[in-house]
């Protein structure tokens, strides 16, 4: 204040501020727009964190976006991405497998060539299945050891076992299971892809595939990328799981790892499989009809 006038004048503020008066008008009028755009964009965000939450499984703008398209609801992936952003959420950063480093510092027996070769979408649906193992930390120090058998073109998990322990018999049940449950194609058509390490280049494994005319292929030694599948299905499968350092029951972990398996095959929708869980893309692979056509191109 200077002799009772106010120097803040309008002009004075607009030529501080470096923005002309019209804009400033400009601004003022757009009041109600940008409240307005502000209450849709809570009211989207609170759309997206259901589905984000949804199964209690975090995810992504892509997932987020899928989710929301099994819903009914069509939402644009980049404006998923805009209040993400805005409002801070983010996923998490999936960790190394140190199962890796045991496998590989272990590796003995007989090793197969890579006859895959990281032709990962060459294949039909149970023609070319990874197989690998990943450990589950929980309670105070305790550990688990999951096998898992993934098909290469569905993705479908179609094999699973647990196991308190690293002996060789919970990868063979795996085996076991893959060969009961499904229809494998015979006469050397099916192939088996794993790392190598030592569950996969022991005798025992080998006798098992060749009984039942499967072919077996391994990764490059200390090459992930070879089996990278497979690799990533871990680091998402651990993302998805809850806080595991309060569980102190292997029962427990059992049923946290069935539960996951179940969501993953039936709700878990993925990108490159037209946007659907791999059970589902099996069944458009089987009948051409896919379930959100009504929402989105599929051609």
């Amino acid at each position: 204040m200077l002799h009772g006038k106010n120097l803040l004048t309008l002009k004075w503020v607009c030529e501080a501020l470096q923005v002309s008066r019209s804009g400033y008008y400009n601004w003022v009028k757009r009041q109600e727009y940008r409240e307005a755009k502000e209450e849709k964009d809570q009211a989207d965000f609170t759309i997206i964190l259901k589905a984000y939450h949804l199964y209690e499984k975090a995810c992504g703008s892509r997932g987020i976006y899928m989710r929301l398209l099994h819903q009914g609801i069509k939402m644009n992936r980049k404006k998923i991405q805009r209040l993400m952003r805005k409002y801070q959420l983010f996923c998490s950063i999936r960790k190394p497998n140190p199962y890796k480093k045991i496998a590989r510092a272990t590796q003995e027996n007989i090793t197969k060539p890579n006859i895959l070769n990281r032709q990962f979408k060459d294949s039909e649906p149970k023609t070319v299945i990874l197989t690998d193992i990943t450990y589950i930390p929980y309670g105070q120090g305790q550990v688990a050891y999951l096998s898992v058998m993934k098909d290469c073109r569905t993705k479908q998990i179609l094999a699973y076992e647990l196991s308190e322990s690293l002996a060789v018999d919970f990868v063979l049940n795996t085996v076991t299971k893959l060969l009961k449950h499904h229809q494998i194609p015979k006469q050397q058509k099916t192939l088996i892809h794993s790392d190598q390490g030592t569950h996969y280049t022991s005798i025992a494994f080998q006798t098992i595939l060749k009984d039942n005319e499967l072919r077996q292929s391994m990764s490059r030694r200390g090459n992930c990328w070879d089996n990278a599948p497979v690799e990533s299905f871990f680091g998402h499968m651990k993302d998805d799981l809850p806080d595991l350092s309060l569980v102190r029951d292997y029962s427990a972990i059992q049923r946290i790892v069935d539960e996951h398996m179940h969501y993953y095959n039936n709700y878990r929708y993925q990108w490159d499989l037209a946007k659907l869980s791999p059970n589902q893309f099996e069944q458009y692979l089987k009948t051409g009809v896919h379930p959100l056509s009504h929402l989105i191109d599929v051609a």
